[in-house]
């Protein structure tokens, strides 16, 4: 907390999106169940929820008086808030989390993707590291500038305490947020390139096709252009042909991703399933691609010579 550059500090025992986690049966206290609430739990020190910028929506956050020897006091996280106390009042209850004492409610924080950035929200539970410490720590320190800056003064710190402890994963926030989407990152990568090879089949295919029909057709156009047809009507004609088929193409096309999108939902993070940002710029892109495919065999044909069109056989 010291070290110039650092905000704030606190630790935690397990550090959101780092893998790291436990979880506990939560009861209010003097009620039974034989399947009792599990949340995520944490022995965190005063100035975590400063650090990770997580929310306190009512009571009050751990300070130096929740110390060893003091009431033994909990922080629960709006989810379970709402399990345990529905409807009632939070503050001041008492719940049982198999910590070998009841404790005491005094704050309710927002909740947090603990187990990955696309992973639901999950019930947690906190208590003071002064009441329970744990063996096993992670620190969260929030700077003023590039946090990487400081791996070399947070190790010395920890080094001036015990020059044996371990120090390890120093990374930024955002690194750790990073590799806790590889795997939908790397299914996105391999989707997004079946899909760009779908489509590149799809344009080639669009190409071939209209380009046979105007060979096909070339004596046909020859005619129109010696009747008078502008390269432009020859254009318009072979482009309007072409464009039905795309277009109840896109249309089935729309019609199954919306009735599949909920396949890939676990994929998406910042966007919704039926996001129509994403449904009609898909349909430009296809249809542009589509357009173009198009237009080039089409220009072709606006450009025929009538009298070689005539002629051939």
């Amino acid at each position: 907390q010291s070290l110039s550059g650092v905000r704030s500090a606190a630790t935690v025992t397990f550090l959101p999106l780092s893998g790291w986690r436990g979880s506990r049966p939560v009861i209010r206290r003097g009620e039974t169940s034989p399947s009792p609430p599990t949340a995520m739990w944490s022995s965190i020190t005063p100035g975590y929820f400063r650090t990770m910028q997580v929310p306190v929506l009512t009571g009050r956050i751990f300070d130096e008086h929740d110390k060893s020897g003091s009431t033994p006091v909990a922080v629960i996280s709006e989810s379970l808030a709402k399990r345990l106390f529905p409807g009632g009042e939070v503050i001041g209850q008492m719940v049982d989390a198999a910590f070998h004492t009841p404790l005491q409610i005094i704050g309710v924080v927002g909740d947090v993707h603990h187990l990955g950035m696309t992973s639901d929200l999950t019930s947690e539970i906190y208590v003071p590291f002064a009441q329970f410490p744990f063996p096993l720590l992670c620190v969260a320190i929030r700077t003023e500038g590039n946090p990487m800056d400081l791996a070399r003064p947070v190790e010395n710190s920890v080094w001036a305490l015990d020059k044996n402890q371990a120090v390890s994963f120093l990374m930024p926030l955002t690194d750790l947020a990073s590799e806790s989407l590889s795997t939908q990152r790397v299914v996105s990568i391999l989707l997004a390139a079946f899909a760009g090879l779908a489509l590149l089949m799809a344009a080639v295919g669009i190409y071939a096709v209209v380009s046979f029909s105007v060979a096909q057709r070339t004596q046909e156009i020859g005619v129109r252009l010696a009747l008078g047809a502008k390269g432009a009507d020859v254009l318009m004609m072979i482009g309007g042909q072409a464009a039905p088929p795309v277009f109840v193409g896109l249309g089935a096309g729309v019609a199954a991703a919306v009735g599949l999108v909920h396949l890939l939902a676990s994929l998406l993070y910042g966007v919704r399933p039926l996001d129509p940002t994403v449904f009609i710029g898909v349909a430009v892109i296809l249809s542009g691609s589509a357009a173009l495919a198009s237009y080039m065999p089409a220009r072709r044909a606006a450009r025929i010579d009538p009298i070689l069109a005539l002629r051939s056989e």
